[in-house]
């Protein structure tokens, strides 16, 4: 999820040059016309069929440019098959063409399929700074001269966590994000397109969730890839399989573009997240080879960039249980070769190792244990907004995802017609529901009685505004509306 104040440090480059007389159109790509990495069925697979299961994890090109040369032979002796690169078009230090033709030679050269990312965009609505996903297409657009022919190996990344927490920015991802792949392909970008959930990258609104099937749609090349990003909102294991299920369900094809074994929004189960990516033969990229700072620090897997001096993560991440380095495999296209595609390894259920224990600052919530099952989740009711006698502000509480023994909500706070500098919401959750983990919003109650307050940055809303904050509850998920009063 991490806004730049919570990760500080990762990221890689991109430039605005403009690249002109581009007038390429795309074409569906067919069986008999493959292109690339692209898209069949739920699984990303080469030109050849062969499935391509990412291991790997991000570097901080863009503010580190200059550890690149090192970073990325590093990353690939570690074992990983694959790296994301974080990209600026101007938001901070600019990678030109020339800069990123360096990177994807790099790329080709330690044979890492390589995922482009434009950084630029993270946070939007929410965070100073950040450009719109049309914004970052064009981006794209002027790369076009050195991306084209390398279809085989690099992937687009649109925009990395395009939309913060706030409205219209959320709901607006789905159009958003469909101009944007339409922008990309007329320019004749082949290549397999990412795209990153709202809200901070981690869905916890189902947005992506919902509307994936209208974005894959709107690609004339079939070849879009969605990413989430794991952090706080997933640490409970029930949690991530509900929405993996989810994709699987609609026979969509996901990738975890991020995840972490600690954040400051919450300690996500990275053991979970582990294992069911190998189980379930998704791709994952943990978040970052080094350069970290602004309080994270500790989610660099090296030290200064010294690939000698792992780090806890770096340690649970390559050399774990599920890991990089007994999970990875090179793809085809380097080798040249056209193997039968080989199973998915068998994840192992060994617990996280002890040298590399989970932080105590953040405990998994105990209340909420994990579902022996993960079953498609149900539909969320439709939210009934409640709004307070002094009619300052109204608060709408909507279920997003549910499981045996658990669920996921959401509540909207919207500002009457003045402005307000600080807000608290109250609600009780039926059938003796409780919550037990919760973001963006400052928690408090006794069990089925939960009062949420605003966070230090999200109080101040403008007349007419909104907000959401989100939640995980433990026990039976409401069926019906749950009355929220907002002051």
């Amino acid at each position: 999820m991490k806004s730049t104040s919570l990760r500080a440090a990762a990221a890689c480059g991109a430039a605005l040059l403009a690249v002109g007389g581009i007038t390429a159109v795309a074409t569906t790509a067919t069986a008999a016309d493959p292109v690339g990495l692209h898209i069949s069925g739920t699984q990303l697979v080469e030109r050849n069929g062969t499935p391509f299961v990412a291991r790997g994890v991000s570097h901080a090109h863009t503010w580190y440019a200059h550890e690149t040369d090192r970073a990325i032979p590093a990353i690939r002796a570690a074992g990983a098959n694959a790296i994301r690169v974080v990209l600026s078009g101007g938001r901070w230090t600019a990678n030109g063409p020339a800069d990123v033709a360096n990177v994807i030679a790099l790329c080709k050269a330690n044979q890492l399929v390589c995922m482009l990312e434009n950084h630029d965009t993270t946070g939007n609505g929410e965070q100073s700074g950040a450009v719109s996903l049309d914004t970052a297409a064009q981006y794209w657009v002027s790369l076009a001269s050195v991306l084209q022919g390398t279809e085989d190996f690099i992937q687009i990344n649109i925009g990395n966590e395009p939309t913060g927490n706030n409205e219209p920015q959320v709901t607006g991802w789905t159009t958003d994000t469909a101009n944007a792949i339409k922008k990309v392909r007329a320019a004749g970008l082949r290549h397999n397109i990412v795209v990153d959930a709202p809200n901070w990258g981690q869905d916890w609104k189902g947005v992506m969730r919902d509307t994936a099937q209208t974005v894959a749609a709107a690609d004339p090349e079939g070849n879009t890839l969605f990413s989430v990003h794991m952090y706080g909102v997933y640490a409970q294991a029930s949690t991530i399989t509900a929405y993996l299920d989810a994709f699987k369900a609609k026979g969509l094809p996901l990738v975890i573009g991020e995840f972490g074994h600690d954040h400051s929004d919450g300690n996500p189960d990275e053991a979970t997240i582990m294992r069911e990516a190998v189980t379930r033969g998704i791709g994952y990229y943990g978040w970052s080879w080094s350069g970290n700072s602004g309080g994270v620090e500790y989610l660099d897997m090296v030290t200064n960039f010294n690939p000698a001096q792992k780090t806890t993560w770096g340690t649970l991440i390559f050399d774990g249980a599920n890991g990089i380095k007994s999970t990875a495999r090179t793809a085809t296209f380097f080798s040249g070769g056209t193997p039968t595609p080989t199973s998915s390894p068998t994840p192992t259920s060994s617990p996280t190792p002890t040298s590399s224990p989970t932080p105590t600052a953040s405990p998994t919530p105990t209340q909420s244990p994990t579902p022996t099952s993960s079953p498609t989740p149900t539909q969320s009711p439709t939210p009934t907004p409640t709004s307070n006698p002094g009619g300052a502000c109204t608060a709408t509480l909507t279920v997003s995802n549910s499981w045996p023994g658990g669920f996921q909500g959401t509540v909207d706070v919207t500002a009457g017609s003045s402005a307000l500098s600080g807000w608290t919401t109250s609600f009780t959750l039926p059938g003796g529901a409780t919550v037990s983990q919760g973001w963006s919003a400052t928690f408090s109650g006794t069990g089925s009685a939960v009062t949420a307050s605003n966070a230090a940055w999200n109080g101040a809303l403008g007349a007419g505004q909104t907000v959401t904050y989100g939640f995980i509850g433990a026990g039976t998920a409401p069926t019906g509306s749950v009355a929220v009063t907002c002051r």
